[in-house]
Formats: structure tokens, sequence, C-alpha cells
């Protein structure tokens, strides 16, 4: 088993080249919470702006997660599938992956795990991405159902999902980490999507016990946000009656343990 090592989250700094440095997302979380899920940007264009990210397609069509530049989609099957450059999607978050190695963790809750990665690195004002590379002993991850337009509320989708509970599994946990402050653009702290490594089983995450992994970093120091502005829909809509904060804080976590 792989020893726990001491952090160095606290010395990670962006890198510059490459736009490393940049977390780009299309899109934003407040959009889906009155059921605005059009696809309004392509993978295609997306893995213009990084290698390595996660989103949802249009009608929350499965969650998205993106390594080394190939796009892989978990539906209600649980099963991934790589995706064509043509699908669409409301949300997503993309990077040039830089990561640095931060410690080795092992025996630890996803709850507990995140909690040191935030304390270790001083990072909780700050965008910046993980990813797990291990075994887990045991994650829980679920998967939208794909909805057809008219589409439902935010809400309304988290009864409309597929749970899978995996163990002794390997794989990548990647995840980025949003700063309080943003919450609305995106869910404050983690958000997190799994991939095993014969592409079986992922989703977003909901629970996780790493087993025995490697923990790496990247940090943020500039977001580029860019909204779906040639959509009517969006253009038009008042998001000033939408619970935005809670309906993100629901459908983001576990709502059926």
């Amino acid at each position: 088993m792989n020893p726990v090592t001491s952090s160095r989250g606290s010395q990670i700094r962006p890198i510059t080249a490459h736009h490393a440095n940049q977390l780009y997302q299309h899109g934003t979380l407040a959009l889906l919470v009155p059921g605005l899920l059009e696809g309004t940007t392509t993978i295609g264009d997306l893995l213009t702006h990084g290698d390595t990210g996660i989103g949802t397609g249009e009608g929350l069509d499965g969650e998205l997660i993106i390594l080394d530049g190939v796009a892989y989609k978990v539906g209600s099957s649980g099963v991934a599938e790589r995706v064509p450059d043509d699908f669409t999607m409301p949300f997503a978050n993309v990077h040039h992956a830089a990561f640095q190695y931060q410690c080795e963790r092992s025996d630890i809750g996803l709850k507990e795990l995140n909690r040191r990665i935030v304390e270790a690195n001083g990072r909780a004002n700050t965008f910046f991405s993980v990813i797990v590379r291990g075994t887990f002993s045991f994650i829980k991850t679920r998967a939208v159902i794909k909805q057809q337009a008219p589409y439902p509320t935010l809400v309304e989708v988290a009864d409309r999902q597929a749970m899978f509970l995996r163990h002794d599994v390997k794989g990548t946990m990647l995840g980025y980490f949003s700063p309080v402050m943003f919450h609305g653009a995106a869910v404050a702290g983690f958000h997190e999507h799994f991939l095993s490594d014969d592409h079986t089983f992922g989703g977003h995450v909901l629970d996780a016990v790493l087993d025995h992994g490697k923990i790496y970093s990247q940090v943020f120091d500039t977001l580029v946000q860019h909204l779906p502005v040639d959509d009517p829909s969006y253009r038009e809509h008042d998001f000033s009656h939408d619970p935005i904060a809670e309906a993100i804080t629901s459908a983001e976590g576990d709502t059926k343990r």
C-alpha cells in the first residue's frame, strides 16, 4: 500500500505556460436551475480551451469527464462511452492540465480528503482542480437521466437520476473547487466526477473512500467565463425569481442517502 505523505499543497502555484493558470467555464450552474438545458457549445469547441474537464450534455445527458483530450459520458447505464466532437452541452469546465503532485493518502473518506486538501493548500478563496488516481474501496456516483424539452427544473431532475455503487475500483477522480463567493456560477466547494480505469463505471461523485492513491492539484488565478449569449432562452430568462443557491446545493449533493 502506498504510504501517507506530507502535503506539498502550499507550494503549488499557478503555471502560466500554455494558459494552464486559466479555468474556462461555459455556461453557469445557475442557468440549469430553471431548466435552460439546451446545448450551447460542442465538445469540439470546448477542447480548444483545454484537455481536461467535466460537464453535462444537452438535457443533462450524462456526466462528462475529459481526460487527456478525450471526452467520456456516463449515462443512466453507468458505463462510460466516448462522445463525438459535435456533442453539445449547456455547462462545462475545462483547462489545460498541468497538475503538480500534492500528496498520497490511504483509507480516507471523501469529505475528510477534500477538507484536508483545502486546508493543506490554503486555497479556500481560489479556483483549483484536483485529480486523485488510485483505488477506491467504495464509491457512490450518479448520472441524471436525459431529459426532453420542455425541460424540467434542476430540482425536479434530482429525482430522475440513476445511482451506482462500486467497491475496490481503480480509477481517476477529477474535480474542481470553487470559492463560496462564486456559488451560482459554479457550486461552492468541490464538484467531482469519476472514471474507472477500464471505463466501465463512472459519474458524478456523491461519496467515496479512497483506499490508497496519489493526489495532484492545479491552481488557477484566472477564470474565463463564457456565456451562451446567442441562446434566446438564456437572454430572455429572468433569474431573479429562481432559488439559485438552494437548488444548486440540493441538486449537487446526495439527496438519497
